[in-house]
Parts: C-alpha cells; structure tokens; sequence
C-alpha cells in the first residue's frame, strides 16, 4: 500500500499554531481516522450531523497565550492584546479570550453586545468602523466603551454625544499609514486609498480640531495594514510612523498613552504557505516602538494589537458529508457536499485555498485521482476545491476541511435559505455545543405576510 506525502506528517509547532495547518490536538485513531480534540469525527457528525463546525479549545488557548507571552517579553511597557471578533463571534469565543487576558474589536452592535455578554470587560473593548450609526456610537458611549474614531463624521457625532451628556470621552483616532503589502487588494486596508481613517497628511488638521473640542480627549492611535500578511517589514515601518504621529500630537497638547497596531498576521493554509511566529511578528512591532520612543526620549505608550485570524482560523475545521459524483471525461470529476458558500464563501469571494482530506484515510492512501469539491449552492461557481488530490471516495465519506475558524462562520449565510451548521468545542474527549444548528423553521422566524395577502387568501 503505497503512502502518499501528508501535510498531516508534518510536525505541529505548539507554540505558534498559526504555522500549522491542523489544530494541535489532531490525531490518527488506532482505526486510521481523524479526530479533534480526542474526539472521533466520525461519531461527532453521527451525533451532531453535518456540515459541522469544530474548534479546538487548546489551539485556541495556545493562540492566545503565545501572543501573550511574546508582548511580555519582548515589550517592557504595559500592553493589551485584543481579537477582532470579526474572524469568529460569538459568546463563547468573547468569554474564552476574556479568560485569556485579551480584550476584544467589535464593529457592530451585535458584536459589541456579544463581547460583553461573554464577559469581556467594558474598558477593554474597543469599538471600530467606517459607517458606525448613532444608536451604535451611543451603545457604546453609554456602555464605557472606548470609540475608534474613523472620520470626521464620527467626530461630529461624538462631539454632540459628549456635549448632550457634559462628560469627557476618551477616543482614540484611525489613521492610514500608507503602507503597501503583498495581500488581497479586498483585504489591503492600510494604503492610502482605503475607506478606513483618516489621511495621514491629515492628522495635525485634525489634531488641531479636537484639541477645541471641550470633551473629548484624545488618547490613542491606531492603524492596521491588511490581512494573512506573511512580511515582517511593513510592521517594523509602521511602529516607527506611529511613534512619529504621537509625536505630532504632543504639539496639540495630546497626551497619547495608546498605540494600537491592529493585526494582520497570516496563517499557513496550505503547504506553501510559510507565515511568521507569532513571536516573530510581536518582537519586530515590539522593537519598532521602542526603539522609537528611545530615539525620540518618550514614555512607551501601551501597546495593543488585534489578531483574529491568527488566534482563531487554525483552531478550526469544517466537516462536509460527499453527495454526488459527476465525471466529465477528460477534464474533472465533480465531488458535490451538503455545505459550500453559505458557510464558507471565502473561496467564491476571495478564491482562498484550504487543506482537505478524508476523514476515513487522512494519509491519502490509494490517491488515484483528483477531484473538484463543488457545494450544493446553486452557482456555478460554488466550488471549495479545484482539482485536489483525495483518496478514492465515495457517497456518505466525510472530508475534513482545514484553517476555517476565521471567516467561515462569522461571514456565513442562509442563502438559497440553508440553515447555518452547529458549531462545537472540542477537548480532552468531550465535546460541547457553542452555537446550534440552524433549521429550516428558524430561517421563517421573521418572515412577514403583509395583512392585505392574508386577506385575499
């Protein structure tokens, strides 16, 4: 029996599981299939059916501790790590970074309301966004919950807030540092052309303004250059530019004790991918700044920085149950599965790649063929897989898709009205439900008949 090359050979780095393509706690059973967390796949679809999203409660764990660990030792000042909630929300993934010290980025309501559901404390969420309404700005006001300022509306709008309540309110301000890096042009936010901050040939204009303006009290800067970045460089650059802003605030009285660098980081996806450490990317923004702050003889500010995909994404894997075969001699062979787009749509939006196998013969033994894995969504160009390589397969085998922590759920949808999968945490032998399967009577609940219909029928 010949044994095909397995990115499941590789071996997992404990302590920055973003450079791995499985969850640590992956495993090969004594029957030769795949498990999570001590847990078998095979029984947790039987129980859980599918598609199933599952997490990794000690990839997620050692996520967090790894950026931890790195801030204390490479960073002598105070710092905060906080996740963009954005890659995975939900309660439980708020109450399990709040257990690990991080804080948490929400761009919504709904987002805010579920970190402090979760338990995240109110001082340490930070609230984002481009287009962000009044009743979210007062939400977040009203709960002590730090404003990312992104534009002058924004700052109109705060203005009147604070002067309706005659109370000072702290506010950091997002700018764009014009640097360039070599990711998705959907996912490059921190060039100049970007609908997110403010210019940065803007900012002593707008130093200038807010000093004049009674109660708010500018306390931070933040900025973020992209997303599944694998250079080093552009964030060595940007320590330097934000310590050089702080510097120019302190001309316009303001006392910046926050410097938040976002995050960015990537993640391996496939085997071809080759990110850095987590250690290697906090020591490189780490030793920006203070270096700076020493160049310049100013007191270190407290660093933040917002991994999400980094924390989250490899934790993560989505399980599929293969339906239809459809052969086209000569060009592919369609293996169709009962998810796609609507629970994961990065492939379709971003052509993102993954790392797959079968859950019965991870190791690939007896690949003959090259499949394409379309999703039961009726588009074209629903497709998870082009042309990857599987062992022979067949109708009721499961595949085991790799690195969907981030994006999958939080970007998921009920279209061609398909409920969302349940999603599970697995550890140490148990598994337990974080967020339930959706059905199709959920997906009725605020569907509404206007009175005149009911009438006529």
């Amino acid at each position: 029996m010949e044994e095909k090359k397995s990115f499941l050979k590789e071996k997992i780095d404990i302590n920055s599981p973003n450079k791995n393509i499985v969850p640590i706690s992956t495993s090969i059973g004594s029957d030769g299939k795949l498990s999570i967390g001590g847990c078998s796949i095979e029984e947790l679809v039987k129980r859980y059916d599918s598609p199933l999203y599952i997490l990794d409660e000690i990839t997620l764990r050692k996520s967090c501790r790894a950026y931890k660990k790195a801030l204390e030792k490479y960073y002598p000042g105070k710092s905060l790590p906080i996740y963009a909630s954005k890659a995975n929300s939900s309660i439980f993934m708020s109450n399990l970074v709040a257990s690990e010290g991080f804080g948490l980025d929400a761009v919504s309501e709904g987002e805010l309301l579920t970190a402090l559901k979760g338990g995240v404390p109110n001082k340490h969420i930070v609230f984002h966004g481009n287009n962000k309404s009044d009743k979210e700005i007062e939400f977040a006001v009203k709960n002590n919950i730090k404003v990312i300022v992104d534009n002058d509306y924004d700052l109109e709008r705060l203005e009147e807030l604070s002067n309706s309540f005659d109370q000072d309110l702290e506010i950091m301000i997002r700018f764009t540092p014009g640097i360039e890096c070599h990711t998705h042009e959907y996912i490059r936010t921190g060039s100049f052309d970007s609908k997110f901050g403010f210019g940065i040939e803007y900012l002593n204009n707008l130093f200038a303004r807010i000093s004049n303006i009674k109660h708010l009290k500018l306390k931070g800067i933040h900025a973020h250059i992209g997303s599944q970045i694998f250079e080093l460089d552009p964030h060595k650059d940007l320590g330097e530019i934000m310590v050089n802003v702080i510097l120019e605030a302190k001309k316009f009285g303001h006392d910046i004790e926050e410097l938040n660098v976002g995050g960015g980081l990537g993640i391996k996806y496939t085997e071809n991918d080759d990110p850095p450490s987590i250690d290697e990317w906090v020591k490189t923004i780490s030793t920006s700044i203070v270096k700076a702050c020493k160049k310049q003889n100013i007191d270190l500010p407290t660093l933040m920085c917002e991994p999400g995909r980094s924390i989250v994404s490899t934790a993560g894997i989505t399980i599929y149950k293969i339906g239809a075969f459809k052969e086209i001699p000569g060009i592919t062979t369609y293996l169709s599965v009962d998810g796609g787009m609507s629970d994961n749509p990065r492939p379709i939006t971003y052509q993102s790649n993954y790392s797959a196998c079968l859950v019965s013969n991870p190791f690939n033994f007896n690949s003959k063929k090259k499949y394409t894995i379309a999703g039961k969504h009726c588009e074209s160009g629903d497709v998870l897989f082009k042309e990857i390589e599987l062992a022979d397969c067949k109708t009721g085998d499961l595949i085991c898709v790799f690195g969907t922590g981030a994006y999958n759920n939080s970007m998921s949808s009920n279209y061609n009205r398909i409920p969302r999968p349940a999603a599970l945490l697995v550890f140490d032998g148990e598994a337990e439900v974080i967020q339930k399967r959706e059905s199709p009577l959920d997906l009725l609940r605020y569907d509404v008949l206007p009175d005149r219909f009911i009438k006529q029928n």
